[in-house]
């Protein structure tokens, strides 16, 4: 294994920076420490990043970096968590006291998770992780749990709500939300894992053919269909 995934324990700076070992990094630190990975995973991949690359970007130490993640592999979980939760909000239960209505909430999640998803930096990063993860499945099963995983649950929460809402009904959350991102994505989702440029206008029709056959199968109220 890697000495990159090595926990502090079984490194030499162990003994050096004992006295600080288990103390938390500050968030400025943490911040940059992420930010640095994520960018050096996003450009060259998990297998050609170093913690001594990250560290030195970061402007830490890799005992720093150690102490607070223990291992390369919890790092890379933080760097995806961290780009995933920039959708996350979108599928806040807070923002459904909104006066938007739930096909504006709907086509709202929609673009914005299309939008995340076609950033060439996004694609690339894909692209990477699944290559890598044939010769290391761990990496692949930490990015789905890290990221897709919890995304899909944070929907499956939304949609659970408006449930309880009165807005739809659903008896599965987490089928009806595969259902709707499988039909926002569409052919686009394939189309731009190899090479082709996204088309806006399709994109933006995708997504609201989506959120009008959801609400179809799923709403309560006949004017949500309207």
């Amino acid at each position: 294994m890697s000495t990159d995934v090595e926990t502090l324990s079984s490194r030499p700076e162990k003994k050096a920076s004992a006295k600080g070992r288990g103390r938390p990094v500050d968030s400025a630190k943490r911040e940059a420490i992420v930010a640095a990975a994520a960018e050096a995973f996003f450009d060259v991949g998990y297998a050609a990043t170093s913690i001594e690359q990250v560290a030195n970007d970061a402007g830490v130490s890799k005992v720093t970096i150690y102490n607070h993640f223990g291992d390369k592999r919890a790092l890379f979980t933080a760097t995806v968590e961290r780009e995933c939760e920039k959708m996350r909000g979108h599928f806040s239960i807070d923002a459904i006291s909104s006066d938007s209505t739930i096909r504006e909430r709907l086509t709202a999640i929609g673009k914005a998770m299309c939008a995340f998803l076609a950033r060439p930096e996004m694609v690339q990063f894909e692209r990477r992780i699944a290559a890598e993860t044939e010769h290391e499945p761990a990496v692949g099963r930490a990015f789905l749990e890290a990221g897709p995983w919890r995304m899909k649950a944070a929907f499956s929460a939304f949609l659970a709500h408006c449930s309880e809402r009165g807005e739809l009904l659903i008896e599965d959350p987490g089928l009806a939300a595969e259902q709707f991102v499988s039909m926002c994505k569409g052919m686009g989702d394939l189309e731009r894992r190899f090479g082709e440029a996204v088309n806006p206008e399709m994109r933006d029709a995708r997504i609201n053919s989506a959120v009008e056959v959801f609400l179809r199968a799923y709403a309560t109220k006949p004017d949500l269909n309207a």
